[in-house]
C-alpha cells in the first residue's frame, strides 16, 4: 500500500442541499481551479486548511455541479476537509470539532398538491 501524505493528489467530495463538490488537493501545483478556470475561492473554502495548517502546502482542484452560490461553497469547504482527512487522519478530530466534516442534513421540502409552495397555502377569502 502507498503512503497517503506522498500520493500526488487527494480526494474528497462534499456535499450542501444538491450542490455536489468533487475536490483534489494538489500538491505540486499551488493553483485554484474551478469547474476546468481558474478561480479566485471565497475565504470559506479555505477554513479547513487554515485549521490544520496546510494553506500554504495544497493547490485545489474542484469541480461543483448543481445549486446555488453559497450551498456550492459549503460543499467545496466540506470537499476539502474530507480531502484532507484522506491525506492525514489525524486531522480528523480537529475537522470533525470545528465542524467541517458534518454534512448539514437540511434538504428543501418538496411542494404538495393544492399549495402553492411547500407549506404556503392559497389565499383564503370568505365569500
Amino acid at each position: 500500500m502507498t503512503d497517503q501524505k506522498t500520493d500526488r493528489y487527494h480526494y474528497g467530495t462534499g456535499r450542501r442541499k444538491t450542490s455536489v463538490a468533487r475536490v483534489r488537493l494538489v500538491s505540486d501545483n499551488k493553483k485554484m481551479i474551478l469547474n476546468g478556470a481558474p478561480h479566485i475561492y471565497p475565504s470559506e473554502v479555505f477554513k479547513p486548511l487554515i485549521l490544520a495548517g496546510k494553506s500554504k502546502e495544497f493547490g485545489i482542484e474542484a469541480k461543483v455541479l448543481g445549486g446555488g452560490y453559497m450551498a456550492q461553497i459549503i460543499a467545496l469547504r466540506h470537499g476539502v476537509a474530507r480531502a484532507l482527512v484522506a491525506y492525514d487522519a489525524e486531522l480528523r478530530v480537529t475537522l470533525k470539532k470545528a465542524g467541517y466534516l458534518k454534512r448539514d442534513p437540511r434538504e428543501t421540502e418538496r411542494k404538495k398538491p393544492g399549495l402553492k409552495k411547500a407549506r404556503r397555502a392559497p389565499q383564503w377569502s370568505k365569500r
